[in-house]
């Protein structure tokens, strides 16, 4: 797995990420203070679930021969005080059974990144001195 490295390079917020040979910009809305110059990192966080759960269900599909055409996946994130929803959203297109269908759904809360986020995330910060 690649580490994502991060910089601040320009902009009032806006933050460069390198990914292996890939090169992403983070930044928060204008009404945040930022330039919106790119995703915010809520909307990343989003977006790696939207990927993993189109990804999973769609090489379950494959695996089985089913004839799914596409995963559409929207997924929201509301932060309240002390609760964060994330609201996922699944438009399976193809000719699809009822069975098959309410199976895809279930293999969607196996994707990977769902996986962790339902899980004990534990993060460990280390201070990096020149």
């Amino acid at each position: 797995m690649n580490t994502v490295k991060l910089r601040y390079e320009q902009g009032k917020l806006r933050q460069d990420l390198y990914i292996g040979r890939h090169h992403l910009i983070a930044d928060e809305p204008e009404a945040e203070g930022g330039e919106d110059l790119g995703p915010s990192p809520f909307e990343y966080l989003g977006a790696a679930l939207a990927a993993c759960t189109a990804i999973t269900l769609r090489m379950y599909a494959q695996r089985k021969a089913w004839p799914l055409e596409n995963a559409e996946v929207d997924v929201s994130i509301e932060r309240n005080k002390d609760v964060t929803t994330i609201l996922r959203t699944i438009h399976l297109v193809g000719e699809l059974t009822e069975e098959q269908r309410q199976r895809l759904l279930e293999i969607a809360d196996r994707c990977p990144v769902h996986r962790t986020l339902k899980g004990k995330i534990e993060i460990q910060t280390t201070l990096r001195v020149p």
